[in-house]
């Protein structure tokens, strides 16, 4: 090779094997090489054997993935750019023009959208159900019923579900059932196995999980996942994920390997962190309620202590409080302004704490029985020191005193 460019695009040393690192190596392609053009017809996507085509992995994506099986507890995971991209091709996957989807009335503000946005375009039809009423489920399950969507706890509210016996009511009904296990993350339960020690095998069917939160716990990485157990069903969702050509940046699958072994340790420093501020949240007069499903009394306490062992770890650094009605919305956002160390951001799971003023009744079908009425704000409390945060907490409250 004469030319010095020809000679650099096909150099001929290869390293030597063996290397190994604490760190996995990051693999980036969009083509992948096959060693003849047999190996080209005959190499499959479809499963982990070799290696077609960047969107459908690579030796980082892989991995990851089934360190995430570990993780929740499946054996099945596709990768996607986002949490929501994540619940939007479950549906993509699994519903057709007539069929229905169920929400819980509390879900994840973008899922209940796109069932009111596209999915209703496309001939879909949804409806909420009660989540602290399984009979409600149960009732609003229909023939034209495919899916129905789960959430422990649920969004903003933190309400926590029977989710045990909403995923006994699906399955004797035949239907699919997905759980956004965002909140859980695969460390308060498991998702696959709701009922460990027990002889009934009991668990959901898809488990979707927003890496965006404390598997990545940095704040600066967006992708979702959709973990199953079921080799069927999991391809479906495969051919979905293909078709759609979804794929997630190696330097982004990356930064959630190197993060996951911290996972469960700041899992825990959120939790303890969290229930010290919401108890302490419980004596102050300005607050009409305080929603945290460690809690006795927080609405859904005994399910989660039923499904969850009552020790640290086992419950989310996010915690919501209610103000007395007495606040207008002005002075509710002037305590949220107030606050230093608690940024105004949506998200959680990162280092940083966060707070959020929420219009909830512009968020449910109606107000539900189990809150108390006025303006509610979620905190999500990240790895600072408690008593900062707490101290930060007391000076912003002075501001409704005013």
């Amino acid at each position: 090779m004469s030319d010095i460019t020809t000679a650099l695009i096909h150099h001929a040393y290869v390293p030597p094997a063996g290397f190994a690192a604490p760190q996995p190596g990051v693999f980036k392609a969009s083509t992948v090489l096959f060693p003849n053009v047999a190996a080209m017809r005959n190499f499959d996507w479809k499963d982990k054997s070799a290696y077609t085509y960047g969107l459908h992995g690579t030796p980082t994506s892989y991995l990851l993935e089934e360190r995430l099986c570990t993780l929740e507890g499946g054996l099945q995971c596709l990768l996607l750019p986002s949490g929501l991209a994540a619940i939007a091709s479950v549906a993509l996957s699994l519903l057709r023009s007539g069929d229905e989807v169920l929400l819980p009335d509390n879900a994840y503000g973008p899922n209940k959208a796109l069932a009111e946005g596209e999915l209703k375009t496309w001939g879909i039809s949804h409806r909420y159900y009660d989540p602290m009423d399984v009979q409600d489920l149960a009732a609003k399950i229909s023939p034209q019923t495919r899916l129905v969507w789960l959430e422990a706890a649920g969004s903003v509210t933190l309400e926590f579900p029977d989710l045990c016996e909403q995923v006994r009511i699906c399955r004797a009904r035949g239907v699919l059932c997905a759980l956004d296990n965002t909140w859980g993350a695969g460390l308060a339960f498991a998702p696959f196995d709701l009922t460990p020690g027990s002889d009934e095998a009991l668990g959901v069917d898809i488990s979707v999980h927003a890496l965006t939160k404390y598997p990545s716990g940095g704040g600066d990485v967006l992708m979702g996942s959709v973990i199953t157990r079921d080799a069927a069903l999991h391809m479906k969702l495969k051919l979905t994920h293909m078709r759609m050509g979804f794929g997630v940046g190696a330097n982004d699958v990356e930064a959630v390997l190197r993060s996951l072994p911290s996972m469960a340790l700041r899992y825990r420093a959120h939790d303890e962190a969290t229930r010290q501020l919401a108890r302490w949240c419980q004596g102050r007069s300005e607050f009409a309620q305080v929603l945290h499903p460690v809690l006795p009394g927080s609405p859904g306490h005994d399910h989660w202590r039923a499904l969850c062992p009552n020790g640290p770890g086992t419950a989310a650094g996010l915690f919501s409080v209610i103000l007395q009605p007495r606040y207008v919305q002005a002075q509710v956002d002037a305590f949220c302004d107030a606050l230093k160390l608690f940024g105004i951001g949506y998200s959680w799971g990162g280092p940083m704490s966060l707070v959020v003023p929420y219009d909830l009744a512009s968020m449910r079908s109606q107000w539900p029985a189990q809150l108390q009425r006025g303006t509610l704000v979620r905190f999500s409390v990240g790895l600072e020191a408690a008593a900062d945060l707490q101290a930060d907490l007391a000076q912003a409250l002075l501001v409704l005193a005013r």
